[in-house]
């Protein structure tokens, strides 16, 4: 497979923007040289940790550009006024139903022998029951 470089380039150039942040000044809040931060900028690989950096800097969490680099979305997260060790993240409505339905599918094919039809079926039936509840 390969890395989506220039997705996680243009995700990240967006958030920066977003935060209203030049290179420079993005660069020193995350800790990496502002010649790390441009490489990831123009769609280069960096290590590991320069990513781990880069996602606190832009408030996203860790695993984020890793997730991005796969084809997935960064998942932003803010911080809870209550305690400055507590970040909360905001998953994709999307990506929580894909999960659930993971999940379920997994669950009924290792516990029963219903028929595919049948699994589907109940999986709506749980997705409809969270989302009436507002759980998602």
């Amino acid at each position: 497979m390969v890395p989506h470089l220039d997705r996680l380039a243009e995700r990240v150039t967006r958030r920066r923007l977003d935060l209203g942040l030049g290179v420079e000044p993005a660069a020193r809040s995350a800790g990496i040289s502002k010649d790390t931060w441009k490489r990831v900028e123009r769609g280069a690989r960096v290590r590991d940790t320069s990513y781990a950096h880069m996602e606190r800097a832009l408030g996203w969490a860790p695993g984020s550009c890793r997730l991005v680099l796969s084809g997935g979305e960064p998942v932003p997260v803010e911080r809870a006024d209550a305690d400055a060790g507590v970040v909360i993240a905001s998953f994709p409505r999307e990506e929580v139903e894909a999960g659930i339905r993971q999940a379920l599918e997994s669950a009924a094919i290792a516990v029963t022998d219903l028929q595919a039809s049948k699994i589907r079926e109940m999986n709506e039936r749980v997705l409809e029951d969270l989302r009436r509840r507002g759980l998602i």
